[in-house]
């Protein structure tokens, strides 16, 4: 192959997997809110004039796109702004559980001291073994190197890639979690509301073709 077509190629491929900002840094269009009580997102979250996002934390809920993802690389940064608390990402909420507080998915855990688990939620499922006890409530992965979470205050940034199944989850530059066979394997994207104010910014999926 020719260093010029091999170039084009090159070129052609870096258009294609362009990160996308899944946030506006104007409204919540693309996105919808499932809690319990019922909310508006504008009870729950809201814009800041940098673009960034904060939540109140409450109701319990979830905040999810409108459209739904395989294979890409998720950029997330977050931090607690007050006390810190519980939340999570969560992958793959599957079409027809948008029903329910804590849909089937994949969830990337951000709580304080806990970043970088991984819970299956719900009928959610993936091939390696759970670290939490046999039979406990909340079915975890525990991270898997040495805490990498910043101070209370401080932007931490996860980075997730899946691809066809796999996830791996990089939490501030660490290597903490990786799991195969998840299913599901696609769905929408979404944020916790578990009782606690957090914000995020710069939230920016890349498409793996």
């Amino acid at each position: 192959m020719n260093k010029l077509l091999s170039a084009a190629i090159l070129t052609v491929c870096a258009q294609s997997a362009a990160a996308v900002d899944l946030f506006n840094g104007r409204d919540f269009s693309g996105w919808e809110l499932q809690t319990t009580p019922s909310a508006s997102i504008v009870d729950a979250f809201r814009v800041l004039p940098d673009g960034v996002i904060a939540s109140t934390g409450a109701p319990s809920g979830f905040l999810a796109t409108t459209q739904q993802y395989r294979n890409y690389t998720l950029h997330v940064e977050w931090r607690w702004t007050g006390k810190p608390g519980n939340g999570g990402v969560l992958l793959h909420i599957s079409p027809g559980e948008f029903d329910r507080v804590w849909p089937v998915s994949l969830q990337v855990q951000t709580k304080n001291g806990s970043a970088g688990d991984l819970l299956p939620m719900a009928a959610g499922s993936f091939a390696e073994p759970l670290t939490s006890a046999p039979g406990a409530a909340t079915r975890i992965k525990a991270h898997t190197a040495p805490d990498s979470e910043k101070a209370v205050g401080e932007w931490n940034s996860c980075d997730i890639v899946s691809r066809d199944g796999t996830v791996e989850v990089t939490v501030n530059g660490v290597l903490q979690n990786r799991v195969t066979h998840v299913a599901p394997a696609s769905g929408r994207i979404g944020f916790q509301l578990e009782g606690t104010p957090y914000e995020l910014r710069r939230v920016a999926l890349t498409p793996l073709d």
